[in-house]
């Protein structure tokens, strides 16, 4: 029979304070369950670190572990650890004033210099009140660890008041919380259920954790360990369980930092970026932990958004969270806690590109794209960033990538520029007019593949003192040749010549030049300085009903198709004309701009006729 039952007030405004508990602080029930194990682990926690001083334990053989038990026809769940324990003065301060921290005055008495060997994570006050958002009574058994310590039961419904009485049956070590579930947190007698919400949360507290007897935290926080103590193959198994992978990952970062936080990280890059095949985009793929408990799944604000392909852990002991552990609260420390991995994980990318560049390479394929992303939205990252970029170029063979400082590490002696180009493939942009003087005067031009390209390195702008300029702008700074086997047309027949076809192409074209820098072909189109033929072309896809922009048509005065152009002019045969548009759609051809080939096609079939009949 229990022994006298005494019953007691919680401390003033209580009422009011339990309402916020139960209905307004967690977001999300289920961390009931995550609170109540974090301060079982602490219980076992505190044992632990007494018994290395103290030999007078109650019931010393008892393993260290967290049982939790579902029964579904009392519509119960119960929570056991074997912990420290309470005796009476312990459960008025620690249950009988809100937001009371048992932990926090155990790590006070003990000193600073002791709680270095110690993990303790809950806060046994305002945590332990959430089972209430799930029960609609807490009955609570507790026995100390000091022997002849009597057995105790607390009781409370939440309303305002609790009872505690001395118990004939002697419990064992620890505590035991038996929660009577409102009808409508049934759910939380589901087997399944529970083992997710403690696999979610407490995967990693150091202590066994069973369900219904079954062992649920099987894997080990590998980002607590030493590097030297985990093999490849544990990195991998973990990385499988984190990411819900089956291969292993293409990149593996495991760091610790002491200053200007203390970090634990670790960060995995996968082999496949998900989000080229059209999986929609990628959920950030870090996890906040705060020592081993899960504090935000996905967590946004840990990187950038343009690192969400990332996966991995971060764990800090120094975040400073709500009060009910689920979010941050100092905005400052986040975003420092946020550029101190940032930084490491650019840096970790620039060692890898330069130790194993074949395997960058493979990274380069699969997330460039976000590189290029965080350069257009992120200024802070942007000079790191700018170092990861990866190209083929005029000098390097197929499948061969260089960075911006490989090329200006070759570049010619006084060359200003650093030139690039952009093609759906490699044999495009080699065979473009564009590349012709290049090539003359063995020039090192950056090939660009994807359509974002021109706009990444635009706002990129200059690297190294050096200006990024698209081969196909108006105004290239070049030391052209004038030994040509070709003789040009004479002045006078160029002037009157590049007049006819502005007339001839009307509001097609803004201007007719000649150019030195067509050795091969007889025309191309010419951009203004700040737009490629990448973007003019994009800016039509998107407004295929404006009129073409006019363009700069720049023509080689010394190709037998322009000096045949002006023979035709002269002699006043209409066919100048066909030659004349067929000349500029060609142009437009080789620039990529040629959205509508049907009147090319046409004209093409009177150029064939007209050649056919001769």
């Amino acid at each position: 029979m229990a022994k006298q039952v005494e019953s007691k007030e919680f401390q003033t405004e209580v009422k009011q304070m339990l309402d916020i508990v139960i209905n307004s602080l967690y977001t999300n029930r289920e961390i009931f369950l995550r609170e109540l194990i974090s301060n079982a682990s602490d219980a076992l926690e505190k044992l632990r670190y007494i018994k290395l001083t103290n030999r007078e334990i109650l019931d010393d053989s008892l393993p260290l572990e967290i049982s939790i038990k579902l029964d579904a026809s009392e519509n119960t769940l119960t929570i056991t650890d074997t912990g420290i324990g309470m005796d009476k003065t312990e459960l008025v301060e620690n249950l009988g004033t809100i937001a009371h921290s048992g932990s926090k005055n155990f790590l006070q008495h003990l000193g600073e210099a002791k709680q270095k060997d110690l993990d303790i994570i809950g806060q046994f006050g305002v945590g332990f009140y959430s089972a209430f958002m799930v029960a609609e009574q807490v009955t609570l058994y507790t026995r100390s660890y000091k022997p002849n310590s009597p057995s105790l039961i607390w009781k409370s419904d939440g309303t305002g008041t609790y009872t505690i009485e001395e118990s004939e049956e002697d419990f064992k070590r620890g505590t035991k919380i038996v929660l009577q579930l409102k009808k409508d947190a049934s759910e939380y007698t589901n087997e399944y259920q529970i083992k997710s919400i403690v696999k979610k949360y407490s995967s990693f507290v150091q202590f066994p954790i069973l369900v219904n007897g079954e062992k649920i935290n099987t894997i080990e926080p590998l980002w607590t360990k030493n590097k030297n103590e985990i093999s490849e193959e544990e990195y991998n198994e973990f990385y499988k369980y984190l990411a819900n992978a089956f291969d292993a990952p293409l990149f593996r970062l495991h760091f610790s930092a002491d200053a200007p936080l203390s970090i634990n990280a670790l960060l995995y890059v996968p082999k496949e970026n998900m989000e080229r095949w059209g999986f929609g985009k990628l959920e950030p793929g870090v996890n906040l932990y705060c020592r081993k408990i899960l504090i935000q799944q996905e967590a946004e604000d840990i990187l950038p958004k343009w690192l969400r392909f990332v996966k991995g852990v971060v764990d800090s002991e120094e975040l400073p969270l709500n009060i009910s552990r689920e979010t941050m609260q100092d905005n400052a420390l986040v975003a420092k806690l946020r550029r101190v991995i940032t930084k490491r994980f650019l840096r970790f990318l620039h060692e890898q590109s330069t130790a194993e560049p074949e395997k960058y390479g493979t990274f380069w394929q699969q997330f460039g794209i976000f590189i290029k992303e965080g350069i257009v939205t992120d200024q802070e990252y942007k000079d790191d960033l700018i170092k990861l970029l990866r190209f083929e170029s005029s000098n390097s063979k197929p499948g061969q990538l260089i960075s911006l400082q490989d090329y200006v590490d070759r570049i010619k002696p006084k060359q200003e520029q650093i030139y690039y180009l952009n093609g759906a493939n490699r044999s495009i942009v080699e065979a473009s007019p564009y590349l012709e003087v290049f090539k003359e005067k063995e020039i090192e031009v950056i090939y660009t593949y994807d359509p974002v390209d021109d706009y990444v390195l635009s706002t990129v702008h200059e690297f190294n003192g050096k200006k990024l300029i698209s081969a196909d702008q108006e105004n290239i700074d070049l030391p052209v040749t004038d030994e040509n086997s070709e003789e040009e047309l004479a002045k006078e027949e160029v002037a009157v010549l590049k007049a006819w076809l502005k007339e001839t192409l009307g509001e097609k074209v803004s201007e007719i030049k000649t150019s030195n820098r067509l050795t091969s072909s007889p025309a191309m189109i010419l951009n203004p300085e700040g737009l490629t033929n990448n973007m003019l072309k994009m800016m039509q896809l998107m407004n295929r009903e404006q009129k073409d922009l006019p363009k700069i048509l720049a023509i080689n005065p010394r190709h037998e198709i322009i000096k045949g152009i002006n023979e035709l002019r002269k002699k006043g045969d209409d066919f100048a004309k066909i030659a004349a548009h067929q000349l500029y759609d060609t142009a437009l051809l080789s620039a990529g701009l040629l959205l509508d080939p049907s009147s090319t096609v046409q004209r093409m079939n009177k150029i064939l006729a007209r050649a056919l009949l001769k």
